[in-house]
């Protein structure tokens, strides 16, 4: 349960933040840091299980047609990247409560916080690949926003959409990468994946799923050629880029090898692009950092460098290296963050973080500049730190590692070089900020932060130092576990001592040490009158590449929508179809479409009601141009006989539902059309030649034809399907012991298709929003408010009558409306009734939330259609958002309080209930999502018919423009 909690925890965090209000910044870091405290101690209540070798795991039951549960594992490995994660977020709550201004939005940054908190807690201990791309993918999501939270900076939003692109493409790769690693292994299940390492790398789709798992793990970890995301995330705030850039989101990828590194790993492909990339990404980072003029520049760099040398360690496959690599997976999170969060302050305090601008801060921030100076020590590996240890151990596996390969005789050489930019460009970062004579002419005076915001970075800097005196009985037992539970009886022998006597590595680490004193001598010399472009490497800018691949990108498409798109609905409709005929006509060179000997015979009067409905519809189309209430009634009357169509062939629901919906969309689409605009005349310059129109007509007929023929060809061919065969069998044998119903229609509705519904009546109430938002702002123009009166009167009386705003509290409309308003009155609650009575037997019999909810809106119509639009309004019972609202948080607890019986999203659960008087009545929670629809079919249907009746009662407050109208014209 605990592994439960560690997940939901930062979730309902990030909820909560997002509803609190925005001046309690306090409470908002405070917040934040509360949820990443109590997530770390539940890691540590499972620390007892997990060092005893125990797996903890968690499961319930999620797609089990597809053998897909929503898992949760923790071994040794999650629980060490568990603790990182939120050990990490803690701190960094803390120190972002005083880094953020006041003017910005803490409620925001803290909710985004604490969701990429809650997906990198889901992405390290799932249990299941899918539901591990789902967290992987919500990480890029959440990121995007924290890179974007100044997003009135253009750097920002650029950095952003980069990272996004990136990462979240590298996402899509791994999703292809896991579903087929998935079929190699017959599971989804992470534990049997991880038992399929003969397996896997025998199958022959062994080099692509390596492709495409390294694409996502490269793009997330910033590895070459991916690596330029990174540098432009820098624009983020600091306390995001010491969490995600340093601690937590960048080493997602390397986690990803180290997880699969059991099964995928001891290949030459694993070893030529694992470690390719990553020596690529270890020199060119290295290199690049030495030349950077902002401190998160420098940083940004080394970090792609130090995650190079990880991803080094993890491709040349030898139990000692994967130690070696998860050991400075932690050292780098500790050292790292504590830099940027010294970034962070040296910015907030001076007001730059131009290394060229800032000097001898340590006169100002004594205590900055120490804890900035250990850190960056062990970013350069001197002893007594953690990253000396590490560094130390990487040396030896270059070293000893050799198998005669030429990647494995350059290694040492290129691990030398490496750590000679690293000790150049740490000294850099150390010398030019906080020695030398005091700064002048900065934005800010700078002095030291206050106190608790220097805690977090001296809590990790702490950390550095205790682990590089006390290596063995410090991180050793941690690094053992989380080691052991990848490799299991395979987990080599090694110790942490500082002292390995004089041998090869502690050589290369002076070599290294002396070297990188004497580079940035040297480089110094060389700056002097020059700029701070790396040589060589200046004119190569990835981040140019990716802007021009970019604009290239949106070039192309502006190009298909200059060709493709028009104002005209026309041919946007005619693209569309040609669309769909392609597509639908790729299956049709399959045989067996037709089963002609299943045919029924043709009945007289059923012929006449088709070619009455055939003679609608035509006629519609006709006169859609020149008459469009003809045109709206001509439709109805072909949806009428395709009601009668439904109940002919023994579909009552779907006439029931056919019959009520267009009831429904006639008269609201007949509201509507009072306001369509006049037929525009179209000018001369742009009239069809008689030709022209010609063709137009043969085409738009010849599509028409072509569609029609063709939906009337896949209805025939499913009509004269054999009912056994199919799925149409088995709906109607499993409809009633499974289902519960013996409607067919209903229980496919809202159990076997449920999903489908549920996406269906999301779609309806979204349309019913936006239609009410669009028509808000919609002003009709004055000719078109007062046409219908100038139709009943002339100029001059319209001009002589006042007319008044309808009053609310009038019982009865005036005039000839009166006695029809009390009829519909009378049959409102009769509606109410038969509504009510269509939803409750839908599981059983013809009826259900569709229907039901289609009738109540009709009764709802006809009283706006006699009572008028204020009469009805003034009554409180009519709130169709509240009734939008209502049916998806009732259709949404139907579909999930099954998961309390352990079955499946949106399962039937059927409950026997005894009453007094009335007995044992059966329900089901079908019922309860039948209510939703129901529920949210009124509360859309009136919304709209809301938004389009509010254009009636604008007539009365535009009555002075339109009588001023009118009497210009008469002047004139």
């Amino acid at each position: 349960m605990y592994l439960l909690i560690i997940l939901v925890l930062p979730f309902i965090g990030s909820l909560l933040s997002s509803l609190l209000p925005a001046s309690q910044r306090t409470f908002h870091a405070l917040l934040a840091g509360v949820v990443a405290a109590s997530c770390a101690l539940f890691t540590l209540f499972c620390t007892p299980a997990i060092f005893n070798g125990e797996v903890l795991l968690y499961s319930t039951r999620w797609i089990p047609t597809h053998g897909i549960d929503f898992t949760l594992r923790m071994d040794g490995f999650a629980w060490l990247f568990s603790l990182i994660v939120s050990v990490m977020g803690a701190l960094i709550a803390l120190y972002a409560h005083y880094y953020l201004s006041p003017k910005d939005p803490a409620r925001r940054f803290f909710a985004f916080l604490q969701a990429f908190m809650g997906s990198m807690l889901g992405v390290v201990i799932s249990g299941n690949l899918i539901q591990l791309v789902v967290f992987w993918e919500l990480t890029s999501l959440s990121s995007f926003m924290l890179i974007a939270y100044w997003y009135h900076r253009r750097d920002a939003r650029r950095g952003a959409r980069m990272s996004l692109v990136i990462t979240g493409g590298g996402g899509l790769c791994l999703l292809a990468g896991v579903l087929m690693l998935g079929h190699v292994a017959g599971s989804y299940d992470l534990h049997t994946v991880l038992q399929s390492r003969e397996q896997i790398q025998s199958h022959h789709w062994y080099p692509i799923l390596l492709t495409l798992l390294l694409l996502g793990a490269f793009t997330k970890s910033a590895q070459f050629p991916f690596h330029l995301w990174l540098p432009r995330a820098m624009a983020a705030p600091t306390p995001v880029s010491a969490y995600l850039h340093s601690a937590t989101m960048v080493k997602m990828g390397v986690f990803l090898l180290a997880r699969f590194w059991i099964v995928m790993a001891g290949t030459e492909a694993w070893l030529w692009v694992v470690g390719g990339a990553g020596l690529i990404s270890l020199s060119l980072g290295a290199y690049l950092a030495t030349f950077q003029r902002d401190m998160k520049g420098v940083l940004a760099y080394s970090t792609i460098s130090h995650l190079g040398l990880i991803t080094v360690l993890l491709g040349l496959s030898t139990p000692m290296a994967l130690v070696a690599a998860i050991f400075h997976i932690i050292n780098h999170a500790t050292f790292k963050a504590s830099l940027f969060m010294a970034a962070g302050i040296v910015d907030h305090e001076s007001g730059t973080r131009n290394l060229n601008r800032l000097s001898g801060l340590r006169h100002f921030m004594p205590v900055t500049a120490t804890l900035a100076t250990v850190a960056a020590a062990s970013m350069a590996g001197v002893p007594l730190l953690n990253g000396f240890l590490s560094k130390e151990m990487f040396f030896t596996e270059a070293v000893f590692s050799a198998n005669g390969s030429w990647f494995n005789r350059i290694l040492p050489f290129v691990a030398v070089a490496a750590s000679v930019f690293s000790v150049a460009y740490s000294y850099r970062f150390i010398s030019q900020v906080f020695f030398g004579p005091p700064a002048h002419n900065l934005p800010r005076t700078p002095h030291e932060p206050p106190r608790l915001m220097l805690i977090p970075s001296a809590i990790l800097v702490c950390i550095c130092l205790i682990v590089g005196v006390f290596p063995t009985y410090t991180v050793g037992p941690v690094l053992y576990v989380a080691v052991h539970s990848i490799l299991g009886a395979a987990t080599p022998q090694y110790n942490l001592h500082i002292w390995h006597g004089f041998n090869v590595p502690l050589l290369m680490s002076v070599i290294a040490t002396l070297g990188g004193v004497i580079l940035i001598g040297i480089l110094n010399r060389y700056r002097k009158g020059r700029s701070d472009r790396a040589p060589l490497l200046y004119t190569i800018n990835a981040g140019s590449i990716f802007e021009w691949l970019m604009g290239w990108i949106e070039a192309g498409a502006d190009f298909i929508i200059r060709h493709t798109y028009s104002d005209r609905l026309q041919r946007q409709v005619l693209l569309i179809l040609l669309a769909t005929f392609v597509v639908a006509a790729l299956p049709l060179h399959k045989n067996g479409w037709f089963a002609l000997g299943h045919l029924s015979p043709v009945d007289p009067l059923f012929a006449i009601i088709w070619v009455a409905g055939a003679a609608c519809a035509l006629s519609a189309a006709y006169y859609a141009k020149f008459h469009r209430p003809a045109a709206l009634l001509l439709s109805g009357g072909a949806g009428l006989v395709t009601s009668l169509s439904y109940a002919w062939l023994s579909a009552p629901d779907l006439a029931l539902t056919q019959l009520a919906v267009e009831v429904v969309t006639v008269v609201l689409i007949l509201l509507g059309l009072r306001w369509l605009p006049k037929r525009i005349p179209i000018p001369d310059g742009l009239r069809l030649t008689r030709s022209q129109a010609r063709f137009r007509r043969i085409r738009d007929l010849s599509v028409a034809v072509i569609g029609g023929t063709g939906i009337a060809a896949l209805s025939f061919a499913i009509l004269t399907r054999p009912t056994t065969d199919g799925i149409s069998s088995f709906l109607v044998e499993k409809a009633l012991p499974l289902g519960g119903g013996a409607n067919v229609v209903n229980v496919i509705l809202v159990d076997f298709r449920g999903f489908d519904t549920f996406g269906e009546i999301t779609v309806l109430g979204i349309v019913a929003l936006s239609v009410f938002a669009l028509l808000r702002r919609f002003r009709p123009p004055v000719e078109t408010v007062a046409e219908p009166l100038a139709r009943r009167q002339n100029q001059h009386s319209m001009l002589s009558t006042t007319f008044d705003e309808p009053d609310p509290h009038a019982l009865l409309p005036d005039g000839i409306m009166r006695i029809p308003a009390v009829l519909v009155r009378l049959l409102m609650p009769i509606a109410a009734l038969i509504s009510v009575y269509f939803l409750l037997r839908g599981h059983n019999l013809p009826g259900g939330g569709f229907v039901a909810g289609l009738i109540m809106a009709t009764a709802i119509i006809l009283q706006y259609m006699v009572g008028g639009i204020v009469w009805v309004e003034s009554r409180p019972l009519i709130q169709p958002q509240t009734w939008i609202a209502s049916g998806m948080l009732t259709a949404g607890l139907a579909a999930m309080m099954v998961w309390w019986y352990a079955k499946p999203f949106l399962a039937a659960q059927s409950w026997d209930i005894k009453l007094p008087w009335l007995g044992t009545i059966h329900t089901s929670s079908a019922l309860l999502f039948d209510i939703g629809v129901f529920m949210l079919v009124v509360g859309s249907t009136v919304l709209i018919l809301v938004a389009l009746a509010h254009q009636s009662l604008r007539f009365y407050r535009m009555l002075p423009a339109i009588q001023s109208v009118l009497q210009n014209k008469k002047d004139n």
